[in-house]
């Protein structure tokens, strides 16, 4: 009980670290432009970057893919960027069926990114074969996306309802102050 316990804290505060603002970044641009109503959407799409993020983490922790620490630390700004700009040009845009399926890979295939941003430290502090430890750090970082999506999505009906700010202009001015939050972060990590 007591592995499961540290594997799901460290999943938890893997996500919900403040000095590392990346996953927290990445999750607001990813469900600013929802609401409440879009619950099963919003749950399927950080569930899917849950898994992709634990399927990095599998590959590199049973030496499946390596990659270059160096790369990673800098294609996970360019997501966070990727996904800001798109929802800057398509606020206020009525958002197509036929573009969800995309949004789904996408979302998956950052997770992977992300994850192998993770995979060093993680292969250092367990290290094992097992893949239970894996799977209950999954747990936490799953839960801890929940709590941040519940937190952007309160935020949002509050400046939605209570400060009358409209969707659009709400996905403009988060998504805005996020590539303004990633720059520093990508010019930092630039491998060019």
């Amino acid at each position: 009980m007591n592995d499961f316990v540290l594997y799901l804290k460290l999943g938890l505060f893997h996500v919900l670290d403040w000095s590392a603002l990346d996953h927290i970044l990445f999750l607001t641009v990813l469900v600013v432009a929802y609401n409440f109503s879009h619950w099963k959407r919003v749950l399927l799409l950080i569930t899917l970057f849950t898994i992709g993020h634990t399927t990095s983490l599998i590959l590199a922790n049973y030496n499946v893919v390596q990659v270059s620490s160096r790369v990673v630390e800098f294609l996970i700004p360019i997501t966070i960027l990727i996904g800001a700009l798109y929802n800057v040009f398509t606020a206020g845009k009525s958002s197509a069926q036929t573009g969800i399926n995309i949004l789904y890979f996408v979302t998956a295939f950052f997770g992977l990114i992300h994850g192998f941003g993770f995979a060093s430290y993680y292969k250092m502090i367990h290290g094992g074969s097992s893949l239970l430890p894996l799977l209950e750090f999954a747990l936490g970082v799953e839960i801890a996306q929940i709590i941040i999506t519940f937190i952007v999505l309160v935020i949002g009906f509050v400046f939605k309802t209570v400060f009358r700010f409209n969707k659009r202009d709400w996905v403009l001015v988060v998504s805005s102050i996020v590539v303004g939050l990633v720059l520093p972060m990508l010019v930092k990590n630039w491998i060019f």
